[in-house]
């Protein structure tokens, strides 16, 4: 736990059914241009959201440029490409509408369409000059909470890794969360971000960098994610687990936003760096081990999450109950359709003592509750792919 802390949430936070609709209403209170640079991908215009936000923008006075150029694990070079264009357009306000891929790509092209450069210019903490356009984050997956974070994770496409810009002028000015644009996500996106979700609540309640902010958000954050993720993967169409999910997953951003992740996210980034796998999806994988792992330095912490979650640990000591948590995770992911590492593609064992090394040189890494170096990242990365 730390000495000190601080907690400051620049985003404005609009959640409700329906609220799509007032898009461009809320977004006329944050900024008085009226040139609205809208960053999505392909598949979120397809189903029709981005169309909508569009919509509501133009009807509040808005003139209006689609970008639509994000890919899952999002690209420096299509963020440089879409700053440029939002130089170009003259933006008075980057909206994005997507799931955390197209939040951090609008944050980075905020950053980019402010003060030019390339984006591995700004890599780190704290590393952005001054105030950029304002961000308008409209999340359509219950999963990153990127709608209410600091930090924008980006693939450096020359280098093969993730980096990460992190600093508070990157905060979106406005959170616009609605369920209703979840209603028709993928079965698979719903759980791979759902468990992104998760994540994010587990590893900031029990980060080095925790503190009584930040916990308060990861449990309630817990309550809520952990019994309604089997359930909207199981029926996409429940309105209420759907709710839950949306408002867990801004809560567990709060929290990690606030605190940290850890070693899940390390072994995550890496592989996605490397492999282009699915951020989610990698961070599913190794949450049970890492769990198993860091719950011998912190049994209590890991015993008070397994209850957060709803797990009977009636009568069992902290180690206990901990280790039932692990395994828990380790049944949710399976049972949702999360596939083993072994049967990702392009993953080869040889690369490895690699990946090892790119996790312990994260950031986050000195965050984990226990210490965590190259040997040990590398003996989960053995025993994912082996088991």
């Amino acid at each position: 736990m730390l000495n000190s802390y601080g907690f400051h949430l620049p985003t404005r936070i609009k959640i409700g059914t329906g609220i799509l609709k007032e898009a461009g209403k809320l977004a006329a209170e944050i900024t008085t241009g009226r040139r609205a640079f809208i960053v999505t991908d392909p598949g979120v215009k397809a189903a029709g959201i981005a169309g909508r936000v569009k919509s509501s923008l133009t009807d509040a006075g808005f003139d209006c440029y689609l970008y639509e150029e994000v890919k899952p694990n999002p690209k420096d070079k299509d963020c440089e490409r879409g700053g440029k264009e939002a130089r170009n357009f003259e933006a008075d306000l980057i909206v994005a509408v997507g799931g955390g891929s197209v939040i951090d790509s609008a944050k980075a092209i905020a950053l980019l369409q402010t003060f030019g450069g390339s984006l591995a210019a700004y890599e780190g903490r704290g590393t952005v000059p001054g105030a950029l356009t304002p961000v308008i984050a409209i999340p359509t997956t219950a999963g990153t909470g990127s709608e209410v974070t600091r930090s924008a994770v980006i693939n450096d496409t020359k280098r093969s890794i993730k980096i990460s810009v992190k600093d508070i002028k990157l905060t979106p000015k406005l959170a616009v969360v609605d369920p209703e644009t979840t209603y028709t996500l993928p079965v698979g996106l719903t759980a791979s971000t759902g468990m992104d979700a998760l994540i994010h609540a587990i590893e900031a309640y029990t980060c080095r960098k925790a503190n009584p902010f930040s916990d308060a958000m990861a449990l309630a954050a817990m309550e809520k994610l952990y019994p309604a993720l089997p359930v909207v993967v199981d029926n996409g169409s429940n309105k209420a687990a759907r709710t839950d999910m949306m408002i867990g997953s801004v809560m567990a951003g709060i929290a990690f936003s606030h605190a940290d992740v850890g070693a899940v996210h390390c072994l995550a980034e890496a592989v996605g760096g490397l492999y282009d796998t699915a951020h989610g999806i990698a961070n599913s994988i190794f949450l049970p081990s890492v769990t198993a792992f860091n719950a011998e330095a912190a049994p209590v912490r890991h015993a008070r999450a397994a209850s957060a979650c709803g797990l009977d640990i009636t009568n069992l000591r902290p180690e206990e109950a901990s280790r039932r948590l692990a395994q828990e995770l380790a049944h949710i992911s399976s049972e949702i359709g999360i596939p083993k590492f072994s049967e990702l593609e392009k993953i080869n064992p040889q690369d490895f003592e690699y990946l090892a090394e790119i996790s312990e040189q994260n950031g986050s890494s000195e965050s984990n509750c226990r210490s965590i170096r190259k040997n040990d990242y590398l003996k989960i990365l053995q025993d994912c792919y082996n088991n």
